[in-house]
């Protein structure tokens, strides 16, 4: 359950910092900021101090700054003139929404230095940790049968050197039901041994080959410099895959509907996104793989969520960035007010995207295998 726990109070700092970046932002750049919470509903508890109260209110469900005149409904009280959002400059204003943007890529690629650097990326050797005695019906496993033991390191198989343990796989997924040779170095000795692999059924439907070995692992770490550049390189990695996922969510949004209306279990696991509920989960199955991977998860939800909320659609971060260009473009105010319809689309479309996933997570929820 560690790496739940991780996951829920990762995903708790990821909202606060988000929300603490437009709040620093605005408060350095002379704005009035008046409200401070996470959570949106009845108010739990709060604490002011100077113009600004800090709170939590009932439904966890994100995170909010209240900063004068960013509203385009509010009165805006006469003291308050002078700073409201409404009133600042193009530059001031860029900079208070993107700020909790920014804070998601800057979140992730100090997780995933914290990964490079301090933890170690966590690689499989060709050194055999554990040998798996029988396979689901009972019989001997093709390694156990063999008498491939513990500690052996293999060389080779049915011919092919492995010098790692994904070329190892590969070789043997190759090979359902085949007799091959597998090359293991015991100590000092170099033993050929004849293997008969199993067949499995794969996910795809066909089958694989099957050898039971579970591979040993060691902690490599890279020096504080090179984690830089491993660090960035995740976030751009993460970047990219991030903005397919965003692509095929909201393009596969109507057939995810559609999936879920049929119980097309196939369309589901397809097109499904996951909500905190899912990610804690997720965090609680995977723990066995280490903090490390914890760590790694949370970096990739906060560059999809820091990608999502920089599309330039209102009420987004984006949003709002392209309003304040498009008013130093024309030279003149928005009026917010004609984006109401689109403000509707986006928020009907982001609720009924999170019943949904809360809803997959709770009633057929992710099982990793």
């Amino acid at each position: 359950m560690t790496g739940g726990l991780i996951v829920v109070f990762g995903i708790i700092a990821m909202i606060m910092i988000h929300e603490g970046g437009h709040f620093l932002a605005a408060k350095a750049t002379g704005m009035k900021v008046t409200e401070f919470f996470f959570g949106f509903g009845p108010k739990l508890w709060s604490i002011r101090r100077g113009e600004t109260e800090y709170g939590v209110k009932a439904f966890p469900l994100g995170g909010y700054v209240r900063i004068v005149g960013m509203n385009p409904y509010e009165e805006v009280a006469p003291e308050d003139l002078g700073r409201t959002y409404r009133e600042q400059k193009f530059s001031a204003k860029a900079i208070v929404v993107l700020a909790g943007v920014a804070s998601h890529f800057i979140v992730a690629f100090l997780l995933f230095y914290t990964v490079a650097s301090i933890l170690g990326v966590s690689v499989s050797t060709t050194t055999v940790a554990s040998v798996q005695a029988t396979l689901a019906d009972g019989t001997p496993s093709p390694a156990a049968a063999a008498g491939i033991l513990p500690g052996d390191r293999i060389a080779a198989i049915g011919g092919v050197e492995t010098e790692t343990w994904s070329e190892a796989v590969e070789v043997i997924v190759e090979h359902p039901g085949d007799a091959v040779v597998v090359v293991v170095v015991r100590g000092e000795q170099t033993l050929e041994i004849p293997v008969t692999l199993a067949a499995v059924d794969d996910e795809e439907g066909g089958e694989r080959g099957f050898l039971g070995v579970r591979a040993a692992s060691t902690k490599e770490r890279s020096d504080p410099i090179a984690g830089i550049g491993e660090a960035g390189a995740a976030v751009g990695k993460a970047t990219v895959a991030s903005a397919e996922g965003l692509w095929r969510m909201v393009s596969g949004f109507g057939g995810l509907v559609e999936a879920v209306i049929t119980g097309d279990a196939e369309g589901i696991e397809d097109r499904r996104p996951a909500s905190p509920i899912g990610l804690v989960r997720i965090g609680a199955q995977t723990e066995h793989l280490g903090i490390a991977f914890t760590l790694e998860l949370l970096a990739l939800v906060n560059v999809f969520v820091g990608l999502f909320n920089i599309v330039p659609i209102y009420p987004l971060d984006g949003g709002h960035f392209a309003v304040a260009l498009y008013e130093k473009v024309r030279g003149r105010p928005a009026d917010v007010r004609k984006l109401a319809p689109i403000v509707a689309v986006v928020v009907a479309f982001l609720v009924l995207l999170g019943v949904l996933a809360i809803y997959l997570d709770i009633a057929n929820p992710f099982t990793l295998r």
